[in-house]
């Protein structure tokens, strides 16, 4: 009935979906398999791409030739650049989303992918001979045969939904949990967790008095994340903000004693930058008031999403507690939020290659790994898709390091540092966020891209195009002559002392108060200089001019990270026979199993007096 397939994907969420589409575009013959075939791609909670790091990674996986940015321009309803008073390495880059249009999208991208087919059951376990996965078990008893396997089942393993002492079988609402797999990779070895995520009540938006709330535009011109010529926005639907209260905050508590978390029913642990509402009025008792974002669902559905009010109180409660808030006053409440526990596998037992450390060709990506966000998901299956690929055709691995992109900062925690609460990723996570902006992704990867098999040439092109552009201008700015009447009434308007004989353009634009555009505005010769050019081509420009004694630096620190890096570990070590190493060293290094001298100076636990020791025993 089946052939043998090269690549075997188990669940179609933002991992799979990714996941699927890199193995097929690079040639291997892929199966997606995946309980419920009208729920690909599913935004299981809030219906927006990117935001503060995320946007970042969106834009890796499309330099890198994967399908997020493009899916999210196409089916956008609103964007913001958020954090643009910041520098522009905290610029990210965000997107609402329409739900619907989002899962067809991905959908009808998969079907029309060479490569790819689909199978709709639940996977109940793997076939695994000789100590690597050859394939899939269905629930029906079907043996499908593959080469590798994928595993990115979400919140699905074991899952169970809360809703105040409700506890129902699920791995989202409306759809059934699944089985078997853990309880194989457990007799198999693996170490298992739990953890939880939790969503909000959605509301109809026909029921709320938008006028008592804050309006939140998207931006003048909106921008988009695909590299691509995907088209950009030409009309957006606004956001609104409100806030929560005392009355609120007073109603949420009568549910306490109800509620699964405060009573000891849900084990899994929780992320805590994303806590429910009744844990914020709970840890944050002094504040009188939380935001809440109150975001459409889509260009036509009047479902809204209430940003800010995840909850698994019960469900008279949250609907009490919401027609509590400003202009919620007669909200009609869709369906209630809910906790989710599932199983996951602490990914200290994953290479970096996201390929398990007891399986050959078993890779795992997205919640498996303790992650959370649909982001971080489709990253790690672009990766493991990529990889599994790689592997079965007899190629090398492909490994993004810290200094190359913010997948490489994911993936290096996760696999040596492992995770005890769902991992999401912030710009403070990355040491060298200022060389991995948002702007810069294309430059960054697309060459690694297009080596895959991934980035058409097309891409190619228009990065080469950008480079040689961007180069131009600097070089145009770095020696183009200012003189101070042309200039000092707009440096005074910034608030920038004045000049008194000529200057670089590139020298004005290093202050802090100036910008490529102030010079534009205030030089005629400049502004049409620079019309000649693609606008991100003058923003990474600017950006280059401005900050190019920071960027410098950090690629010298880059450099020589990278240096640990080459110290290559070969084989497996004892690391109990190195008797100058520290008790936990050891453990840790054992447990880890490290490819190079930079991975294992990451682990937590292991010092540098450690690594001084490691080097030695080397004889590095």
């Amino acid at each position: 009935m089946f052939p043998e397939y090269d690549v075997i994907v188990v669940g179609a969420g933002h991992a799979g979906c990714e996941a699927a589409a890199a193995a097929a575009k690079m040639g291997s013959k892929v199966l997606l398999a995946t309980m419920n075939m009208n729920t690909i791609a599913q935004m299981s909670c809030n219906p927006a791409m990117g935001g503060v790091a995320k946007g970042q990674i969106v834009r890796e996986v499309d330099a890198l030739g994967g399908m997020s940015g493009i899916i999210t321009d196409q089916t956008m309803i609103q964007f913001r650049m958020l954090n643009k008073s910041k520098g522009p390495a905290m610029w990210s880059p965000r997107a609402q989303s329409d739900r619907m249009r989002f899962a067809e999208a991905w959908r009808l991208t998969l079907e029309q992918t060479e490569n790819v087919d689909f199978w709709q059951e639940m996977i109940s376990s793997i076939v695994v001979e000789d100590g690597r996965a050859a394939g899939v078990r269905t629930s029906l008893g079907i043996t499908i045969r593959g080469k590798a396997v994928i595993l990115t089942n979400g919140t699905f393993l074991n899952g169970i939904i809360h809703i105040g002492e409700k506890q129902l079988g699920g791995g989202r609402a409306g759809e059934k949990s699944a089985k078997g797999i853990t309880e194989q990779l457990i007799e198999i070895g693996f170490e298992a967790g739990r953890m939880k995520t939790g969503t909000p009540p959605r509301v109809d938006g026909r029921s709320l008095d938008y006028s008592r709330m804050e309006e939140q535009f998207g931006d003048e011109k909106p921008s988009k994340f695909s590299y691509t010529d995907t088209e950009t926005l030409k009309e957006q639907r606004s956001c609104f903000i409100t806030y929560t209260n005392s009355d609120v905050h007073e109603i949420l508590k009568t549910g306490f004693e109800k509620s699964p978390m405060f009573q000891g029913r849900i084990q899994g642990l929780g992320p805590r930058y994303c806590p429910s509402i009744e844990d914020k009025i709970n840890r944050f008792a002094e504040r009188d008031r939380h935001q809440i974002f109150v975001e459409p669902e889509g260009w036509n559905t009047v479902e809204v999403y209430v940003n800010g009010f995840s909850s698994s109180l019960p469900e008279d409660v949250q609907h009490k507690a919401l027609r509590k808030i400003v202009g919620f006053e007669n909200a009609k409440m869709f369906r209630p939020g809910y906790a989710i526990e599932y199983d996951f596998f602490p990914p200290t037992q994953l290479n970096l290659t996201l390929e398990t450390k007891l399986v050959n060709n078993l890779y795992f990506a997205g919640q498996i790994n303790g992650t959370t966000g649909y982001e971080e998901a489709a990253c790690q299956g672009l990766m493991a898709g990529i990889n599994a690929h790689n592997k079965v055709h007899g190629k090398e691995s492909f490994v993004l390091k810290r200094s190359e992109a913010y997948i490489g900062v994911l993936i290096d925690d996760l696999v040596n540092k492992g995770t005890d609460e769902p991992y999401r990723m912030f710009t403070s996570r990355a040491e060298h966020r200022i060389l991995l902006r948002q702007d810069n992704a294309d430059i960054r990867l697309t060459k690694l891209g297009f080596k895959l098999g991934l980035a058409d040439e097309t891409r190619l092109k228009a990065v080469d195009k950008k480079i040689e552009e961007t180069g131009e201008i600097i070089a145009y700015l770095n020696n183009k002559p200012i003189e101070p009447g042309d200039i000092n009434s707009m440096l005074e308007s910034l608030g920038s002392a004045p000049i008194v004989e000529k200057q670089r353009a590139g020298q004005l634009i290093k202050r802090p108060n100036v910008e490529i555009e102030h010079i534009a505005a205030a030089i005629p010769a400049v502004a049409e200089y620079l019309s000649k050019f693609k606008a991100d081509s003058v923003e990474q420009a600017g950006i280059a001019v401005k900050y190019e004694s920071y960027i410098e630096k950090e690629h010298v620190m880059a450099n020589k990270m990278s240096e640990l890096e080459n110290y290559n570990i070969k084989g497996k070590i004892n690391y109990r026979d190195i008797p100058a190493l520290s008790t936990e060293a050891k453990e840790k290094l054992l447990k880890v199993q490290p490819e190079t001298i930079g991975q294992a100076s990451r682990i937590s636990g292991v010092s540098p007096a450690d690594i001084s020791v490691l080097m030695v025993y080397l004889g590095k």
